[in-house]
C-alpha cells in the first residue's frame, strides 16, 4: 500500500522534472509516436527506480 502512495507522488513529480529537457534534439525529424513513447517509457522506468530506491529507503531506516 506504501508502494502505490509512493507512485501517486512520484509519478506527477518525474513528470514535471521531465518537461523541463529539451528533448526535441534527439529525435529525428518527423518522428513524433516514438518520441512520445520514448518520453512515456522514460516517465514510468524512473517513477519505478525513484519509487523502489525511496521504499528501499524507508525500509532500511525503520
Amino acid at each position: 500500500m506504501i508502494k502505490f502512495i509512493l507512485y501517486l507522488f512520484i509519478l506527477p513529480l518525474v513528470v514535471y522534472a521531465i518537461g523541463g529537457l529539451n528533448l526535441n534534439g534527439i529525435f529525428k525529424k518527423n518522428k513524433i509516436y516514438q518520441a512520445k513513447i520514448f518520453y512515456i517509457l522514460l516517465i514510468f522506468g524512473l517513477s519505478y527506480l525513484v519509487t523502489n530506491f525511496l521504499y528501499d529507503f524507508l525500509y532500511i531506516v525503520k
